[in-house]
Parts: C-alpha cells; sequence; structure tokens
C-alpha cells in the first residue's frame, strides 16, 4: 500500500535535504530515517533524487563563475591546443570522473531503491565511514591545492562517489576523504566533489522525475506541488549550507561531522533492535 505525503512531511523532508545534501553526514540517509522515525514510512529514492535538483541548482548558482569558465575553456581546448589550460583539464576531469557513477546508477537500480535503503545498512555505515574520515584526517597531507589535480586523482574520486549510491554514505564526504588520501588539501577536495556531483545529481533527479510522481508499492506518494516547494526549499538553504561548509572545512577537519555520525548511526541501530522503527 502507498500513503500519500502530506504537506508537513515535504516542507520537513525538502528543508532537510537542502540543510545536508553538501555536509559529510548523508542527505540521502538522513531522508530515509527520518521518514521513517517522522513519519512511519519512505519517501523514496526518487522523491530524494528529485529534490536534489534543488541542491544542485544551488550548487550551480554559487559555482556559476567557475563552471561557466570551465565550459568555455573546454570548447575553445577542443579546437586549439593551445587553450588547454587547467580549467579545459578540468572540464574533462570531472565528465570522467562521472562515468562510475552514471553506469553504477544505472545498472544497479533496483537495488538502490530497494536493498541499499534497509536503515540496519544506513545505521552501519554512518558509523564506518566515520572511521574512514579519521584516517583520511590522520593520514592527510594537504600538499596539493585544485591547481594541482590530476585525471588520476579525478578517476579515484569519481569511484568513491559511487558509495553514495548507498544511503548513509555520504557523496561529499566519500569524495572529499578520497582527495585528502590523495594529498589534495580539504578545500579542494570538496570543491572538486561538489563540480563531480553535478552531472551524476542533475542526471539522476531527471531520470528519477517520472517515478517521483508514481512510486513503487509502500513509498510515499508526494504530489507535483509538494515536489517543487520540497525542491525550492532544499534550493535556498542548499546555497546557505554550501557557503557555511566551504568556511568551515577551511579551518576544521571532517572529524566533528564524524562524531555526529556515530551518535546518529547508534542511535538508529538502538531505534531498530528495540523494534521502534522498521528497517524496510
Amino acid at each position: 500500500m502507498t500513503d500519500t505525503m502530506n504537506w508537513a512531511q515535504a516542507i520537513v523532508l525538502g528543508a532537510l535535504q537542502g540543510l545536508t545534501e553538501f555536509l559529510p553526514i548523508s542527505s540521502s540517509g538522513h531522508l530515509r530515517i527520518a521518514s521513517e522515525v517522522m513519519f512511519g514510512g519512505d519517501a523514496g529514492a526518487s522523491f530524494t533524487a528529485v529534490t536534489q535538483l534543488g541542491t544542485e541548482a544551488a550548487v550551480l548558482l554559487f559555482f556559476a563563475k567557475d563552471i561557466g569558465r570551465i565550459i568555455a575553456a573546454w570548447f575553445r581546448g577542443l579546437f586549439d591546443a593551445d587553450q588547454r589550460d587547467l580549467d579545459y583539464r578540468m572540464g574533462w576531469y570531472v565528465i570522467f570522473a562521472t562515468i562510475p557513477i552514471v553506469v553504477l546508477g544505472v545498472l544497479l537500480k533496483d537495488e538502490i531503491r530497494t536493498v541499499a535503503r534497509n536503515l540496519w545498512i544506513t545505521a552501519t555505515v554512518l558509523i564506518l565511514f566515520s572511521g574512514v574520515f579519521w584516517l583520511a584526517e590522520r593520514y592527510a597531507t594537504q600538499r596539493r591545492g585544485l591547481e594541482q589535480l590530476t585525471l588520476r586523482d579525478g578517476l579515484i574520486m569519481g569511484l568513491a562517489q559511487c558509495l553514495a549510491l548507498v544511503p548513509g554514505v555520504s557523496r561529499s564526504g566519500s569524495t572529499a576523504s578520497a582527495g585528502l588520501f590523495l594529498g589534495l588539501d580539504r578545500a579542494a577536495s570538496f570543491r572538486f566533489s561538489f563540480l563531480i556531483a553535478i552531472p551524476a545529481v542533475l542526471g539522476s533527479g531527471l531520470y528519477s522525475l517520472k517515478d517521483a510522481f508514481a512510486p513503487e508499492e509502500g513509498v510515499m506518494a508526494a504530489s507535483g506541488p509538494q515536489i517543487l516547494v520540497a525542491t525550492f526549499i532544499a534550493f535556498v538553504l542548499g546555497y546557505i549550507s554550501i557557503a557555511w561548509l566551504l568556511k568551515f572545512v577551511s579551518h576544521h577537519s571532517m572529524n566533528w561531522f564524524g562524531g555526529y555520525r556515530v551518535l546518529l548511526g547508534a542511535t538508529v541501530l538502538a531505534l531498530l533492535g528495540a523494534g521502534v522503527i522498521s528497517a524496510t
């Protein structure tokens, strides 16, 4: 049986999407947990993917100059070898970094919408990836900036982005951790993380648009106006969270987020173990 989402649920989930999308705490994991704990259901992977269009619109606006410069340089470099500067190479890095998640996203579509949304998995990876954050910060040299990014860096961070297909991992957390392991500084790791998320999230959101209006069995069904409002809220709060995060990571490690993830994951495991909430 499919439940109908009400306006309070749509607003809360849209706000949660905007606040958590760019923080390394997993927006999809938070939406999955909040849906179950607060509303006794699942908003579904399609609703999450579509509301992410709002947060990606925030990225497009926030990095509009950078994106425009990279696109222009990429096209110039295609026809003039003398114009192949860092921005040209960055365009290719983003393209190649996007390929792995596109392939896996299509191949594992059914698993992403079913098995991967089990709250036992979400809570467990919330905790486990806190360890990854700690290791990344512990062994990070942070000796390289964005201008020293290579194709190898882009490919590895692109592969790390695939882990975000599982709610609880965090797209920015997995890619930024990979960047730190590669010797990039924290600011560069997060900036490139935002850039490679753009094509992946926009593609996922548009691909899932039709499914959001006809969700699978057991998923809350949202109306068109509810999805639109939730996406707009995600856009506004997402823009604010980008600005805050970039300032925060310039002076603080990801371990702050890791501690929060452990607390949240442990709480969810306790609620599941006590039978207070359902895992599916």
